[in-house]
């Protein structure tokens, strides 16, 4: 816990990472809420599939685009005009019930409003500490980020059971524009400055790293998406008032506390050419032993266990990209990789809702063991271009921008 009390000495960083997470926490909350939300409106699996692929093209063109903008016009502008403009789409969609294609156009419009959160607080890490804290600034905060994906799906689903999922979403609404002004307002977003990158947009798709990252990103996390598609259907059968509901709710907080173990447990770990192939490999035994019941305690034990590979996966990811890419193209590289993130859990729940209305409960969760196979293919035959951590400070290519003011 030593490196985790150093970290605490940067004045600055926990409220950075706190902010971030209660900005980020919708992303974690709406795959599924509105999975919901369309099912209860629309009759069916399939019609909630089409509005989550409408947000997931929108969040595929913000994703990158709003990144660059940063640069452009600054951190702050960009996140506020996105915040209050998502929030208000998310307003609507909860409260006015309009034809499938309406709501889909304006489901289409909140993943093209979607706050850049990621990239910023990506590309900040690395002024905020000394270069031997990075690693364990990445890991710290993708234990955090467990707090979105996995226990955001179960207070979306507690709040949709116990008030109604236009409830839900008003939560989610909420956490966004609260979560974002506090982030937005924080001393180092208006003191950062990123220059503007010189290449042409996608330009730093040319680096292997950035690939691999976001294809890993995104067919890691659809994943989680479709198994927690698949464990909230196993305890919600047809007619049972949502009462199981609850019984989702505690597997998915086993999933994450796993995850959050694992996380801290990695700490300041140097990344090395098989750790990511390595670590998605523990999630996908625990997926893949999830198939073999569906009882309560079998699948708590088994998540837990696939939960331990999860946030170490997702620091690996952001230790490369700070290791290999200049400042100027961090927040375009990180913008393609939450793209690929956000799209891939608005991809897990759309082919889930097809799978559960084909197959039930393990449907979904064959598609979660096919998505994270195809994601550990992806590490183990990408090896030769992950960086070699072991005994290296985590230094960001020459080029590296410019702050405006001495952070505090």
């Amino acid at each position: 816990m030593g490196i985790y009390r150093e970290l605490a000495r940067n004045e600055g960083v926990f409220r950075i990472l706190f902010s971030q997470l209660t900005a980020r926490f919708p992303f974690g909350m709406l795959s599924i809420i509105v999975l919901l939300h369309m099912q209860e409106q629309f009759g069916e699996y399939t019609a909630a599939g089409i509005v989550l692929a409408a947000q997931s093209i929108g969040q595929a063109i913000s994703g990158p685009l709003s990144s660059r903008l940063m640069g452009r016009f600054g951190m702050r502008r960009v996140l506020w005009i996105t915040t209050v403009l998502c929030t208000g789409f998310i307003i609507v969609i909860a409260f006015v019930h309009l034809p499938l294609a309406v709501t889909a156009l304006i489901s289409f419009a909140i993943g093209l409003t979607t706050p850049p959160i990621t990239p910023a607080v990506r590309t900040l890490y690395p002024r905020l500490v000394p270069g031997k804290q990075i690693s364990a600034l990445f890991s710290l905060d993708a234990a955090a980020q467990e707090l979105i994906w996995v226990l955001g799906p179960v207070v979306a689903v507690f709040i949709g059971a116990q008030f109604g999922t236009s409830v839900g979403l008003t939560v989610a609404a909420g956490f966004m524009l609260f979560g974002g002004a506090w982030f937005i307002l924080s001393r180092p977003v208006g003191v950062v400055k990123i220059p503007p990158s010189r290449g042409s947009l996608g330009a730093v798709l040319k680096r292997p790293t950035v690939v691999i990252a976001t294809i890993i990103g995104f067919f890691f996390v659809a994943s989680f998406a479709a198994l927690e598609a698949g464990v909230v259907r196993a305890f919600a059968p047809a007619g049972d008032g949502g009462h199981s509901s609850m019984e989702s709710g505690i597997v998915l907080a086993i999933f994450a506390a796993g995850s959050l173990v694992g996380g801290l447990f990695v700490g300041g770990r140097p990344l090395r050419p098989w750790s990511l192939a390595i670590r998605i490999g523990i999630v996908l035994a625990g997926t893949l032993a999830a198939l073999a019941s569906l009882n309560i305690w079998w699948l708590s034990i088994v998540l837990f266990i696939g939960g331990l590979g999860t946030a170490p996966t997702f620091a690996g990811i952001s230790s490369m990209i700070g290791s290999t890419i200049k400042f100027s193209e961090t927040a375009e590289a990180f913008g393609w990789i939450g793209t690929g993130q956000l799209v891939g859990v608005a991809t897990g729940s759309a082919v889930a809702g097809i799978a559960i209305d084909a197959m039930g409960a393990q449907g979904a969760i064959i598609v979660s063991a096919g998505l994270i196979t195809v994601a550990g293919l992806v590490a183990v035959f990408t090896t030769k271009w992950v960086p070699d951590l072991k005994g290296l400070d985590i230094e960001q290519p020459p080029e590296t921008g410019t702050i405006t003011l001495p952070l505090p």
